[in-house]
């Protein structure tokens, strides 16, 4: 197993930024990976938001393929997600978030896990899923936290 996990603090109240982790819609806003390719193919069902809800996509080499859904949504404090890789390898991996209040603002667990796989276990040997992925997340919780902190001042 690995798991790849960054925390941010968001100054918005947790209600704020659950909206934005719990509709795959809103991902567009901040996902670290939304700009890999400018005709990525989107699909989303089940429910708008929360439990159910479902996004897939399939884009260029850098995008790939995949499905996420989510299978637990506690407002505000958290988010459970079933994300599948498809291409460019197969993998399953659950990402929570945990948003929890601090003061006025929120603070925002990303974590990531998943199985050791042939593919992952070759990759490793370059690089460690946390130092692949960790950067992404980073840029990730910095983009959710800009748009959060936006949308509460507009």
């Amino acid at each position: 197993m690995y798991t790849v996990e960054r925390s941010t603090t968001i100054d918005a109240p947790p209600g704020r930024v659950y909206q934005q982790v719990a509709d795959f819609h809103s991902w567009r806003n901040w996902s670290p990976w939304e700009g890999l390719d400018p005709d990525l193919r989107r699909t989303y069902s089940g429910p708008e938001t929360g439990r159910g809800a479902v996004y897939e996509w399939e884009g260029n080499r850098k995008a790939g393929a995949g499905r996420m859904e989510i299978t637990e949504a506690t407002e505000p404090a958290s988010v459970s997600i079933d994300l599948r890789f498809l291409k460019p390898f197969k993998a399953q991996n659950e990402t929570v978030f945990h948003i929890r209040p601090v003061g006025s603002g929120s603070h925002v667990t990303w974590t990531m896990t998943g199985r050791r796989t042939l593919v992952t276990k070759i990759m490793g040997i370059f690089k460690s899923m946390d130092a692949m992925i960790g950067p992404d997340f980073e840029r990730g919780l910095a983009s959710l936290k800009s748009t959060v902190e936006r949308s509460t001042t507009a």
